[in-house]
Formats: C-alpha cells, structure tokens, sequence
C-alpha cells in the first residue's frame, strides 16, 4: 500500500459522520435552506467556500463583502481564505482554523468540522447572536475572592506536584523484561 493511500485512510478515519451531521444541520438551519442532498457529500457542498461565507454573513453581516460565484480554482480557493480571515475577525482562535487545502483538496475534512464546530462555541460569546448554536457553550471565567486567612491557611499545604507522593512507589513492580547493559562489546 503506498504512503499516500495510507495517509488518505488515516485522514478519513479521524472523520466522525455524527459531528458532519450536526454540522450540516447547523449550517442549513442557520441559512434557512435545504443544503445537503444524499447525492452530494458534505465536502463537496463546502469546497467552493460559497456556502462558507454566506454562513459567515449570516452570522455578522458583512463579514465577508464579497463571495466569487464563479472564475475558477482560484477565486473558489479566495472565497475560503475569506471565510477564513471572517471567522479570526469573529474571534476563532487562529488553531482553530482549518487550512484551505484541507478543504479545497480534501485532505483534512475533519479539520473543516472542527473549525465549523470553534465557530458555533464562538458565536456563545456574542450576545447579537440569537441562535441556533453548534457544540456546548464555553465555560467562563468562575473567579473566587479568597480571604487573608484562607489564602494564609494555603500555605501550609504542600501540593502533589511539589514531590509528595503520599508513600507510592513502584517497589515490586516488574512490567517486561529488565534493562540490560553491556559492557565491553
């Protein structure tokens, strides 16, 4: 088998049918239109990055100003670097972001997912946004006010990270075989 069909199994094993479903659903329902026909798989609805970007306007107008309708590989590769630079402005951390050949040439659709899934935890912390959201909400900031005497008491206690280990050990333990050295060979 060659390397290239081996990666190309590996990619399509990371793909979860599941979370590209609800991601479909979240996209129709936010564009209010039927997208996705059994005839025609989710990538290929999302290649050309039209549907991308009227995602995007959608969720903050005119995020993306203009979206190529036609004009070949290269415009259809500009409308999801568009969608792209629309989705870091609208606050998707940057490691989130899928890279365009992960679309466009379908080496990564679950990375597509993901970044379709970053969105929808993003568009949580926009209060203009009223729904339908993707994925579970964020947690946010939980800050606690400690008193002078808890945060005195505090210091007393020696944590776990700082080299107590509450008497473990690994004494009689013997997983496989023992080290071997050899010396003078």
């Amino acid at each position: 088998m060659s390397l290239e069909r081996q990666v190309r199994l590996k990619l399509a094993g990371k793909r979860d049918a599941e979370q590209e479903k609800e991601a479909m659903e979240w996209i129709e329902s936010v564009l209010g239109e039927k997208l996705f026909n059994r005839g025609e798989s989710y990538e290929d609805v999302l290649r050309d990055g039209q549907v991308l970007c009227r995602l995007m306007n959608k969720i903050q107008p005119g995020a993306v100003a203009k979206i190529n309708k036609s004009g070949g590989q290269f415009k259809m590769m500009e409308n999801i670097n568009l969608f792209q630079q629309a989705l870091k402005s609208y606050g998707v951390a940057d490691l989130d972001v899928f890279q365009t050949v992960d679309l466009y040439e379908k080496k990564d659709i679950a990375q597509v997912t993901t970044t379709l899934f970053a969105l929808g935890r993003t568009t949580y912390r926009h209060p203009e946004w009223q729904g339908p959201y993707l994925g579970p909400r964020p947690a946010e900031e939980n800050k606690r006010d400690f008193s002078e005497e808890q945060l005195r008491a505090g210091e007393g206690i020696i944590g776990l990270q700082a080299g107590q280990n509450k008497g473990a050990s690994q004494a009689g333990q013997s997983l496989g075989a023992t080290r071997k050295i050899l010396l003078g060979k």
